[in-house]
C-alpha cells in the first residue's frame, strides 16, 4: 500500500490546492481528525484533507475526491462523513484514480491496486474492472461537472 511517507508531500499538497483544498500533516501516532474509518485513513473538516505518513495515498485521494465533488458552500459543512449519494461515491471511485495519475510516481494503475488491496469491491470484481467496463455513470456525472472527460476518461483541468 502506497502511504503519504512514500511520496514528495508537495505535489499532493499542489493537487489539492488546485480545488480550492488544504493538505493538513497529522504527526505521527496522533489522531487524524475528522477520519470516517479511524486509524491511518485520512481525514475531511472543510476545506481540509488530514493525513499522516501511514495514510495510503489512495485513502487521501479518495477523501479529496469527496470535497473536490461538492460546491464550495456544502465543503465548509463537511465534518468526517461528505457522501450523501451511491452516484457520488461511485463518482469518487473514478475520481480518486484520475487524481492519481495527476501524482508524479502515483498513477491510476497504483491507486486501483491499492484499492483493491484495501477492500473495495465492485460488481465486476476489482477497481479497474469498475473504472474501465462498468463506471459510465460515474464517468458521466464527473463529466457534468467539469471535473473528468468521459470521452477520453481523463480528468479535467481544474
Amino acid at each position: 500500500m502506497l502511504t503519504l511517507s512514500d511520496i514528495d508531500s508537495v505535489p499532493v499538497a499542489t493537487l489539492l490546492a488546485r480545488y480550492g483544498l488544504q493538505l493538513e500533516r497529522v504527526a505521527d501516532g496522533q489522531p487524524i481528525p475528522g477520519s470516517y474509518w479511524g486509524e491511518c485513513e485520512a481525514g475531511l473538516i472543510g476545506h481540509n484533507v488530514y493525513a499522516r505518513g501511514d495514510t495510503p495515498v489512495h485513502s487521501l485521494l479518495h477523501e479529496a475526491a469527496h470535497l473536490i465533488v461538492l460546491p464550495p458552500e456544502r465543503r465548509a459543512l463537511v465534518h468526517t462523513d461528505a457522501t450523501d449519494s451511491i452516484e457520488e461515491e461511485d463518482a469518487v471511485c473514478v475520481l480518486q484514480a484520475l487524481l492519481g495519475d495527476a501524482l508524479p510516481g502515483v498513477g491510476r494503475d497504483r491507486i486501483l491496486a491499492d484499492m483493491d488491496g484495501w477492500g473495495y469491491t465492485f460488481r465486476l470484481g476489482s477497481a479497474r474492472a469498475y473504472f474501465e467496463h462498468d463506471a459510465d455513470n460515474a464517468w458521466q456525472w464527473l463529466h457534468e461537472r467539469g471535473l473528468a472527460d468521459a470521452t477520453t476518461r481523463t480528468l479535467s483541468p481544474a
